[in-house]
């Protein structure tokens, strides 16, 4: 009889369960656009399918945007990895996350990201970010640039191949140190033991997600996850240190300076590999670029004379480079390092509006803006959507496009307070760098050579490759191989 009971009470809690699961799968967000789910692995399946169907370690959002492709590009998609991930509405219409990054009656600072105390560190950076701020850092700026044009000359006599992305990160690091921290973090220096350990230990925790391009949960990678939490808590310790010797009354929001301050150094280490390297196969580009410098800063390109130059007018001479500008708005647009991710309790009833009028309830759900597909949409940029063309952003060509399709550093109440620290530090190294070297890339991105072992142009005016640089996730956007270089003096 016992034996009954058992048996009849495993079949009621089987079918509950399958019920259970089935409505998860099939039906709790059946409203909105999706591929065919497993009732067990939901969209993990078919998420594998499409990545076992090109370069295995491409950047996840490439494989998102392969499956919003292949039901018809829909405005919002649902993607179900749970149990690896909660389940996502990627979203692909600029109209539609704009809604999400607005303040509303219901969300009056923008639909909640992660965390709570990002008010009062804004606050509390806001002064350092300022015009006026920023514009007194130029001089520091210009300073961190020296060691990085050595280096630069080193290679440039040596002809070795070297990382590009290397060098940038460090010299990122040094300036976002100094500009924010107030303190020299010796992330140039050539002797690694003499680099601050905040250096040191972030890029021990950058290392952690080399082999972890999906963002796995922590019972798949304990191990990993113990090492990045132990690193995290260290770093967070050595950062508070830092600030408190700056901001007294700092005590308690060392958790969220770490993000806070290092999402620039990601952002600008990404966007200047991508931009030399387009420049690099671009002769246009690079032209154009080296006229409009010669224009505003006059003939001589060593660096010396370029740093005197903007310490002397900088602020003037820095906004008139329009096409530099221009260039780092579309290698923004084309590689941006990072997307939006914001979230919303069940219950809410937080619901978008589609251009065509359907409308979608996201409750519960992770909203992912993915600026890859919101900044490549052919509704917005045409059939060049896929093309790095900086023209796009000149003239009244740029005045067609919705101030919304370009977010790489999102929008809204809570869009990034480093954009201007970042723009400024760009335009400053490209107006010192581009004109006084030529970059040739190495392996993946390289220029594929006639019969004479000379590059040839495609019909979009850039030099031909023999194989695709592409983008990996290590934590953000990076270039899959660190930009291997080789560098000479420009003639």
């Amino acid at each position: 009889m016992f034996g009954l009971f058992v048996i009849a009470a495993a079949m009621l809690l089987a079918s509950y369960l399958y019920i259970k699961l089935r409505y998860v799968r099939f039906e709790q967000y059946s409203h909105i656009p999706q591929l065919p789910s497993h009732l067990v692995w939901g969209h993990l399946q078919v998420f594998g399918e499409f990545m076992s169907r090109g370069i295995h370690d491409r950047h996840p959002d490439k494989i998102f945007e392969e499956m919003w492709a292949s039901i018809g590009r829909p405005p919002v998609m649902l993607v179900d990895l749970r149990p690896i991930n909660p389940p996502m509405a990627l979203i692909s219409n600029h109209e539609m996350a704009e809604q999400i990054s607005k303040s509303t009656t219901l969300f009056p600072f923008s639909t909640p990201k992660e965390g709570d105390n990002w008010k009062d560190l804004r606050k509390r950076y806001n002064p350092g970010f300022s015009t006026q701020h920023l514009w007194s850092l130029l001089p520091l700026i210009l300073e961190k640039m020296e060691p990085f044009c050595q280096y630069l000359d080193q290679f440039a006599i040596s002809g070795d191949e070297f990382f590009l992305g290397t060098l940038l990160s460090n010299l990122t690091f040094d300036v976002i140190g100094a500009a924010v921290m107030e303190v020299n973090l010796e992330a140039q220096h050539i002797d690694l033991s003499k680099q601050s350990e905040v250096i040191r230990l972030f890029k021990e925790l950058v290392q952690t997600y080399n082999d972890d391009k999906n963002n796995l949960p922590w019972w798949i990678v304990p191990l990993t996850t113990l090492k990045r939490n132990r690193l995290a808590k260290r770093i967070d310790n050595l950062v508070r240190d830092m600030i408190e010797r700056k901001y007294a009354e700092i005590k308690e929001e060392a958790d969220g300076n770490r993000p806070f301050l290092f999402a620039g150094h990601d952002t600008n280490t990404s966007m200047l590999q991508w931009a030399f390297y387009e420049l690099s196969r671009t002769p246009r580009a690079l032209k154009a670029v080296r006229d409009e410098l010669d224009e505003i800063l006059g003939p001589r390109s060593d660096p010396r004379t370029v740093c005197a130059t903007l310490t002397e007018k900088g602020e003037h001479l820095l906004p008139r480079m329009h096409y530099v500008s221009a260039l780092i708005k579309e290698t923004l647009r084309l590689h941006p390092p990072a997307s939006a991710v914001r979230m919303t309790e069940s219950g809410t009833g937080f619901t978008v509006r589609a251009s065509t009028g359907e409308e979608y309830c996201l409750d519960g759900l992770i909203m992912y803006s993915c600026q890859s597909v919101i900044q490549r949409n052919p509704a917005v940029y045409g059939d060049t959507a896929d093309d790095w063309a900086p023209e796009r952003w000149l003239g009244e060509t740029a005045k067609n496009i919705p101030s919304s399709a370009w977010r790489p550093f999102e929008r809204g109440t809570r869009i990034c307070i480093g954009q201007e620290l970042a723009n400024l530090e760009s335009r400053i190294i490209i107006a010192i760098v581009a004109r006084k070297y030529d970059f040739t890339k190495m392996g993946l991105g390289g220029s594929a050579l006639d019969e004479k072992g000379l590059p040839t142009l495609n019909d979009k005016g850039q030099y031909k490759v023999k194989s695709e640089l592409y983008n990996t996730r290590r934590m953000t956007s990076k270039p899959v191989d660190g930009t291997m270089m080789k560098i000479k003096l420009a003639a």
